[in-house]
């Protein structure tokens, strides 16, 4: 079945049209992403050389996904749109609240028992609203996506930061917050700082050890996690068209890790050949006749330097294997001194769990390359010393690979086949003993390590590498193991070594699923009736945000004085929060609960001024609500980094903060903030952050002037009588200004269809 095939005909038929007219308008060559972002311009957008970094656009995006968690207050927001349905091609994917525990088939059953009511409720809301739903089990988001619905040349927004591996299949795929789902299944456009470019050039061929994944590895090293804010990256070159399709999606999975708006590839061979093994013979039969307008234009490639804000060279041929971590996704360590990095900071080196699979790293050739490894081990009297589970990334992918006997290899060597969902990745995983709070470290291909991001222990020290690195160190135990170099102690006492990996880009005998896991919507959706129980504590249907009441922000109290990295999963932590995702008021108990409080280095404990005590985060903003005032947070640099969760800025907007003052936002975050009425600002003079003391209470003033480009000003009052005054920096623009002023984006959508 190929979903939504007209609409991706329709895309084909203008493609070409749309990049000339940009082409002659521009009078200059284009890159790939530059193609598909002017063929997707809003009609009442004007057509101009926009300016990379500063000027804001609307685009007319292809399609939306969302997954279980986010689609939760996606869709409650959407209920308030005054929509019959959604005006482009959506789709909802459960795949976020299936705890690990036990295996694949405990897990999901359990998981559905416990998460029945929202399960329900996603299905009836995406059948009434006109929106395919993929059920528990079906598999990630992302790897559905890249199966299913991925096109060369589209472009499509999703509720989760990895939307982004999309752009393995040739797509400008974007991670966006629920209120920017909303305006386009609305048939509203959407806005986007026009994003400057990285281009990425690959020469030469991945051999041995080395895979996709250390293409990323090396990438989030060079860039850090903010280097790549307010850029795409377009990767190309002979190296680029060498990688398999999949393999370009894992490395446009990680491109959230440096905070890239996305990241994509030209339309290749590759790619054909993974369109026709997923079914779509049709799609790259369409792509095939336009193929030279679904790649950048030689003139960019032969002289990137001139057409790209940045470029970065990597030789496949000469890139060894990399282990990155622990604590942040780009700490990059090459496989040849990770040993020594591990023995010099004290790392704990017995790996305590291996774990592969996830939507970075779950596919067909990703399993293969790993379940070699594993076999070499059962032929050589060697199983895995360290615990290891498996996690395949859709049902087509489990069901091909128990066909092809690759569950069975891994079960063999001591593995553990997990559900076909997130699990570890991102904290669902009933971890025994981490509860202990030991030092120890774990192993993954996942794609974020971020601190008690896994299993809630802040000691766990989470490294990241590829599918047949984890699975080779699993079997040693140990973390300093090379297997490239170094052999191992097998059953009868004899000393062998692992020899490099070997996998298949798709399988032989073509993929197999008895049960895909999709629902259609219903043809006719006006006769469901959408009801949320009064008393859930899963569900709660939403009040619209009071609107600005005209007047300069006065008397607001410091929340929180956040201390260096602070990342969604510190603002609004996963795990077990996940059940309240659809519970404003439930999941707000978790704000700010994983920041530390840079006056006292302590998580989830601030000053009260009202009483003098140190509370919780979330009791000291309901204080301060209760008591009538509003509140600010301020933070450091990449402010809201990680994840796209709206949640994170949804949670302060409704305990009464109404201001994030930072020394930088990461991309998402700050729109997001921005989308829910919240004033997202930054210091000026980043220095500044080092004058607001922890009983300040702080104005912002010259709202009334508030204008693009047009600084605010802070001023403190401090506890002794004496007051600090600076300027501050802000990114909106016309249309934000009005978000604001409304009291959120939703507030206007639902003025807008009355």
């Amino acid at each position: 079945m190929i979903f939504d095939i007209d609409m991706i005909r329709s895309v084909y038929a203008d493609f070409q049209a749309k990049t000339d007219l940009a082409k002659k308008h521009l009078n200059r060559p284009l890159s790939l992403v530059e193609k598909i972002l002017y063929s997707h311009l809003d009609s009442e957008q004007e057509l101009k050389d926009f300016t990379r970094g500063e000027d804001y656009v609307y685009f007319n995006p292809d399609r939306v996904a969302m997954q279980d968690a986010t689609a939760q207050m996606a869709m409650l927001q959407f209920m308030q749109a005054g929509k019959d349905k959604v005006a482009v091609p959506s789709t909802v994917h459960c795949d976020h609240l299936i705890l690990a525990r036990e295996g694949a088939v405990k897990d999901l059953a359990n998981s559905r028992r416990l998460n029945e009511e929202v399960f329900d409720f996603l299905e009836s809301v995406s059948s009434k609203y006109g929106i395919g739903f993929w059920k528990p089990g079906a598999g990630i988001i992302h790897q559905v996506i890249l199966e299913n619905y991925a096109f060369p040349g589209g472009m499509m927004i999703g509720t989760d930061s990895h939307t982004v591996n999309a752009g393995g299949l040739g797509m400008v795929a974007v991670g966006v917050g629920g209120a920017d789902a909303v305006d386009v299944m609305a048939e509203m456009p959407w806005e986007l700082k026009f994003p400057k470019l990285t281009g990425v050039k690959l020469t030469g061929r991945l051999n041995g050890w080395t895979s996709a994944k250390d293409v990323i590895l090396k990438v989030a090293g060079i860039l850090t996690v903010k280097g790549g804010t307010g850029y795409i990256l377009e990767y190309f070159g002979e190296g680029a068209q060498s990688i398999s399709c999949t393999g370009k999606g894992t490395i446009c999975n990680m491109g959230a890790e440096i905070g890239a708006t996305t990241s994509v590839f030209g339309y290749d061979k590759k790619m054909s050949e993974y369109l026709a093994s997923t079914g779509r013979e049709e799609i790259a039969s369409e792509a095939d006749r336009i193929a030279g307008y679904l790649t950048g234009d030689p003139e960019i490639y032969a002289d990137p330097e001139t057409w790209f804000d940045q470029v970065i060279e990597i030789d496949l041929s000469e890139l060894e294997p990399y282990i990155n971590g622990p604590f942040t996704p780009d700490k990059a360590w090459p496989l040849s001194e990770f040993a020594a990095a591990v023995e010099k900071n004290e790392y704990p080196a017995r790996l305590e769990v291996g774990l592969i699979g996830s939507c970075t790293n779950s596919s067909y050739e990703d399993i293969t390359r790993a379940a070699s490894i594993a076999r070499q081990a059962l032929e050589k009297g060697l199983r895995a010393r360290s615990e290891f589970t498996i996690t395949p990334g859709s049902e087509l992918v489990r069901y091909t690979m128990e066909r092809d006997g690759l569950l069975k290899i891994f079960e063999d060597i001591g593995g553990v086949v997990l559900a076909n969902a997130c699990g570890p990745c991102i904290g669902q995983w009933a971890r025994h003993n981490a509860d202990k709070l030991e030092k120890n470290s774990i192993l993954t291909s996942f794609n974020r390590n971020f601190a008690k991001r896994n299993d809630g222990n802040p000691k766990t020290h989470a490294f990241v590498a590829s599918p047949e690195i984890v699975t080779a160190l699993a079997i040693a135990g140990d973390l300093r193991f090379d297997p490239r170099k170094d052999t191992l102690m097998n059953d009868k006492g004899e000393e062998v070594s692992l020899s490099e990996p070997a996998g298949l880009e798709l399988p032989p005998k073509g993929f197999e699923v008895e049960d895909k896991g999709y629902a259609a919507p219903a043809d006719d959706g006006s006769r469901i009736e959408i009801n949320v129980d009064p008393g859930s504590e899963r569900l709660q249907l939403l009040e619209g945000f009071s609107a600005w009441n005209g007047k300069d922000l006065r008397d607001l109290k410091l929340l929180i004085k956040v201390s260096g990295k602070c990342t969604t999963d510190h603002i609004s932590m996963a795990g077990p929060w996940l059940r309240y995702r659809g519970h404003l008021d439930n999941i707000s108990n978790n704000l700010m609960i994983g920041a530390v409080n840079i006056f006292n280095q302590k998580a989830n404990s601030v000053k009260n001024q009202l009483s003098g005590a140190y509370t919780t985060v979330p009791d000291t903003a309901r204080a301060y609500k209760k008591a009538g005032f509003q509140s600010i947070i301020t933070g450091d640099e990449n402010y809201g980094e990680g994840s796209s969760r709206e949640h994170a800025a949804m949670e302060p907007r409704h305990l009464g903060v109404s201001v994030v003052l930072v020394r930088s936002f990461a991309r998402i975050h700050e729109t997001n903030l921005k989308k829910q009425g919240v004033l997202a600002l930054t210091f000026t003079d980043k220095a500044d952050y080092e004058k607001i003391r922890e009983d300040d209470s702080i104005e912002i003033t010259g709202l009334d002037g508030f204008t693009p480009g047009r600084t605010l000003t802070v001023r403190l009052h401090h506890s002794d009588g004496t007051t600090a005054e600076f300027p501050v920096n802000h990114t909106y623009n016309e249309k934000q200004i009005g978000w604001f002023r409304a009291g959120s984006a939703l507030n206007l959508i639902k003025h807008a269809n009355r």
